[in-house]
């Protein structure tokens, strides 16, 4: 499981996690919802270490995340994280972008990474786009290979940052549905997103936060139709 116990980070004067507390077991699926600033992203970051903190522990499976003991490269590869931005590699095929990391990180042969990747590429519905590359993929199509990516170094956690909040309104729904195959798949995954709708049907329990906090945390039932903090109430109307 991850562990978040009383995480504190700042940027300079600005506090952007408070004190955050927070649990998540294995196949469970998290969303955290929230307004701009409120330390959804940077949660997700610090728990992926790509971001340090100035307090507190973050452990998954017993490993803590910023031990100067822990081997970060080595624990990233169980902990998965999609962003906004898709950064794929434009001189490069999507089969190529895909089995890179398999290539250079993993040590595989070219021969089992495109194995790999042609199956994660055909779980994500883009078997027929392995030769192309990524500019000529619609936004949606690069959002659905950047999870591939992920996917192909096998993580036992995904962490998606907003991955749908960069795309056309019409191309939203194939990436959520790839999130929604994931979720029935057993994934464990922290899903930051604005997406209410979709936060209501796939979590198991969804988080508030306010104010680098956890305000409130909850059943998505719970949550968006008897919250019990004015704040996360005033939200859940901003929004639905």
């Amino acid at each position: 499981m991850i562990a978040i116990e009383n995480v504190h980070k700042q940027f300079g004067a600005l506090h952007v996690l408070n004190g955050v507390d927070l649990t998540v077991q294995k196949g469970e699926v998290l969303s955290m919802i929230g307004g701009s600033g409120s330390g959804k992203s940077t949660m997700l970051m610090c728990i992926n270490g790509l971001e340090g903190i100035q307090q507190g522990r973050i452990t998954v499976d017993g490993v803590e995340v910023h031990s100067k003991n822990t081997d970060l490269n080595k624990l990233r590869r169980r902990i998965g994280i999609v962003f906004q931005q898709w950064n794929a590699f434009p001189h490069l095929t999507v089969l190529e972008n895909v089995t890179l990391a398999l290539r250079k990180v993993l040590r595989k042969s070219k021969e089992e990474a495109e194995a790999i990747a042609v199956e994660q590429l055909s779980h994500v519905g883009l078997r027929e786009k392995l030769s192309v590359f990524p500019s000529r993929l619609s936004g949606g199509q690069q959002q659905r290979m950047a999870i591939a990516r992920a996917l192909a170094m096998s993580p036992d956690y995904m962490l998606f940052d907003e991955v749908t909040s960069a795309l056309d309104p019409q191309l939203v729904g194939e990436v959520l549905d790839t999130l929604r195959m994931l979720s029935k798949e057993g994934m464990t995954m922290i899903v930051v997103t604005h997406e209410m709708r979709f936060a209501r049907e796939v979590s198991d329990r969804i988080a508030f936060f306010y104010k680098g906090q956890i305000h409130e945390i909850g059943k998505p039932d719970q949550i968006f139709d008897n919250p019990t903090k004015q704040e996360t109430a005033s939200f859940v109307r901003s929004v639905l």
